[in-house]
């Protein structure tokens, strides 16, 4: 199947396997979160179990490490009011819940994004204080994406802390909602979210984010796209050729691959698809490639079971599963 095609022998099997979007919920933001009753009874089990059931699943499927990261919409849910002790319960709490197993968790932050001035010192505190491994934004906030330039200060205070940013979906605006899906949202309900929604609004945040020249003045700020990167790699040659190719003399100038390489890796959650990861190895090379689950939203067994079916080198599976990650998140254990 792929052009490095070698069988995983025993020793590659056994390697570490890291998962780096496994997500949880804690009770207070539950009852913020307008969707979560109709949530199935299996997710929300998994969700608020942050031990038992989670290392049990964890075992199950030969998964060492989780980073855990709060469900959409962690600290961006609260007032800008109450975000600053708000913000700083829920990392604290999250903390807590990785200190009771270091070996098994690590951790990315929950910011409050409506408050960026707040958002950057909670995300200093969470590096230094927890040694959490960078932090995770959940889709738009109130209709803007966080390229803009209120939001930059986030992604400066993540370059000189030297950790990344993971850029996750959330429920897409009410106006994309009435314009693009609803017409279709009460026959199929995912289509809106994980059946189409989340990887149009992620990949549109990624390409402004390119766009808006933060890469320029930050260029050592990484960033995390989920998804086998949300469509990305498929279409980085026609937006290549469109955003870079074309544009004329005289205007700005972007490399859109060479940036897009540079800063971003791709991670393999909810996404098992052979084809897809060939053509993210293919595109972007197996150094920006790291594996994930998305649990409880997808099984880790199934995501185990794939990863170690493909005919990956042994070099490149062990990228992915887990070296990748440790240098990335800079994970000791």
């Amino acid at each position: 199947m792929y052009p490095t095609s070698l069988l995983i022998g025993k020793d590659i099997i056994m390697s570490p396997i890291i998962a780096i979007e496994e997500h949880y919920i804690t009770h207070e933001i539950q009852s913020l979160i307008d969707n979560y009753s109709v949530m199935p009874e299996f997710t929300r089990v998994r969700l608020n179990d942050h031990f038992d059931l989670r290392i049990k699943e964890m075992d199950e499927a030969g998964i060492d490490i989780q980073i855990l990261s709060h469900n959409h919409p962690g600290a961006q849910i609260f007032s800008p009011e109450t975000a600053a002790e708000q913000a700083i319960k829920l990392n604290d709490e999250l903390a807590l819940i990785v200190s009771t197993h270091p070996n098994r968790f690590a951790a990315f932050a929950s910011l409050p994004m409506q408050a960026p001035e707040i958002a950057v010192q909670e995300l200093e505190r969470c590096v230094k204080t927890h040694g959490m491994c960078g932090a995770m934004l959940h889709g738009m906030l109130k209709g803007e994406f966080f390229d803009l330039p209120k939001f930059w200060p986030v992604f400066t205070k993540a370059e000189e802390l030297d950790v990344p940013v993971y850029l996750h979906p959330g429920v897409p605006d009410k106006r994309v909602v009435d314009a693009y899906y609803q017409e279709y949202a009460d026959e199929f309900k995912v289509f809106k979210t994980a059946g189409w929604g989340f990887g149009i609004e992620m990949s549109t945040a990624a390409v402004r984010l390119i766009l808006s020249g933060i890469f320029e003045k930050h260029p050592r700020l990484k960033i995390i796209l989920g998804h086998l990167g949300e469509g990305l790699p498929f279409l980085l040659d026609r937006t290549h050729e469109g955003i870079t190719t074309r544009q004329p003399s005289g205007k700005r100038q972007v490399s859109f691959r060479d940036t897009f390489c540079k800063h971003f890796y791709i991670t393999t959650s909810g996404n098992f698809s052979d084809s897809a990861l060939l053509c993210s190895l293919m595109e972007m090379g197996s150094d920006r490639i790291l594996f994930a689950v998305d649990w409880p939203y997808n099984s880790n067994k199934d995501g185990t079971d794939w990863i170690k079916s493909t005919k990956l080198s042994p070099d490149d599976y062990q990228k992915i599963t887990h070296l990748n990650a440790e240098k990335l998140l800079k994970l000791k254990y």
